[in-house]
């Protein structure tokens, strides 16, 4: 096996192993500190660090990765969540907000270095010249990395109705520390790191296309984790009456699918290489699905049947707007600043999903789910607005 195929598989399974404890963490904190009595708004909070703390992280992690390798920064990843995972797993007397927010913002640190050394290792693997390989390296990755994250979401429900809160984190953090240990052995060591050793003051992108793309990385994340993160969980739960493993279920199929359709974007898009105005057509295709939701629940259409319909087509198109962006981000990058390009992209990711998930619990307390909807609408308005300015970079 060539070593750059060997080590793309070894990055791709540590990151899948790490990808079923994030979102499993996700769906155990949510359900089960809403069981307790939690406001959606304090839930909400409960991913405030989560979320700050990732944004400060991929800034500093491109920059750290070149210096000390990307490798590195993906294992101690893994082991900081293997810490958070712990952190939880004490008696439910010592979870108060601040503690399990601490714990959070550990965990939001381990997923976004664990993110951002595997997006930009891919890079590192492929010729320069083979932009069809890359393509689908990335598609690949991003794609399974989300489904392993619906079977996250489904795990994670499932652990807290048969095993409980806490032995279900510590089943957990048993597993990604097996993984942990095995991929700190196997694989390449000094992998992104630079010869160049980048200064501090290199942190912030100097490229215009990568500023505006990361802009619209900002609204595209925010309009997703804005209705999906603590306002679709309740409402189904809440307002619907389903069970806990139905509602992780169906959130484990839907992004199970969005992973799915990701991997296979090269195909959807007819193997053409993406530019600036297929991010343009997307975005603007994507800013009517949950209008048309929205829309659909005001008047009067049965819900169930309107979500399961709407959050597949918006699944659907959401992934093939992912795919694009996370393409462009490494094939617009140089290979020595590809890890600093992808921080800082990475960065205004976390500052998307911050906003929308602090959105998610204050929108849904005050206006219902399809208050978050249509705000969710408007803020892909605003990605698509911003993706205008790529529409001279096209091949």
């Amino acid at each position: 096996m060539e070593p750059g195929l060997r080590n793309y598989l070894l990055i791709t399974g540590g990151y899948w192993a790490f990808t079923l404890t994030d979102g499993a963490i996700r769906m155990l904190v949510v359900l089960y500190f809403h069981q307790l009595g939690y406001s959606p708004f304090e839930v909400a909070m409960l991913f405030l660090f989560y979320e700050c703390f990732g944004i400060v992280t991929n800034l500093m992690g491109g920059w750290l990765g070149a210096r000390i390798g990307l490798n590195l920064i993906m294992h101690i990843g893994m082991a900081l969540q293997v810490v958070a995972l712990l952190m939880l797993a004490v008696p439910e007397a010592w979870l108060n907000v601040v503690y399990v927010m601490i714990a959070q913002a550990l965990s939001g640190i381990a997923k976004d270095l664990n993110k951002m050394s595997a997006k930009a290792g891919v890079k590192l693997l492929v010729p320069q010249a083979n932009h069809s390989r890359l393509f689908k390296w990335v598609a690949m990755l991003t794609g399974s990395k989300n489904a392993l994250k619906g079977v996250g979401f489904f795990l994670g429900a499932v652990l807290l109705e048969v095993v409980g809160f806490r032995n279900a984190l510590l089943i957990l953090a048993g597993g990604l520390l097996s993984v942990l240990m095995v991929t700190a052995v196997l694989l390449s060591n000094g992998l992104g790191k630079s010869n160049a050793k980048p200064k501090f003051t290199q942190l912030f992108s100097s490229t215009v296309a990568i500023n505006w793309l990361s802009a619209g990385r900002f609204f595209l994340f925010g309009a997703r984790d804005i209705w999906f993160v603590v306002g679709l969980p309740v409402f189904l739960f809440s307002v619907l009456g389903w069970r806990f493993s139905e509602v992780g279920a169906f959130l484990a199929l839907w992004v199970i699918g969005y992973g799915v359709v990701q991997s296979c974007a090269p195909l959807l898009l007819n193997g053409r290489r993406p530019d600036g105005v297929t991010v343009i057509k997307w975005s603007a295709l994507l800013m009517l699905v949950p209008a048309a939701i929205a829309l659909a629940l005001q008047l009067g259409f049965e819900p169930n049947r309107v979500i399961i319909i709407g959050l597949a087509i918006f699944g659907a198109v959401f992934a093939i707007n992912s795919a694009v962006h996370s393409y462009l981000i490494v094939a617009w990058s140089e290979h020595d600043t590809v890890s600093q390009n992808v921080g800082f992209y990475y960065m205004a990711n976390a500052g998307g999903r911050l906003t929308g998930t602090v959105l998610s619990g204050w929108i849904y307390q005050a206006q219902g789910l399809t208050g978050c909807l249509w705000w969710s609408a408007g803020f892909v308005l605003m990605a698509t607005l911003l993706s205008l300015r790529l529409k001279k970079h096209a091949y």
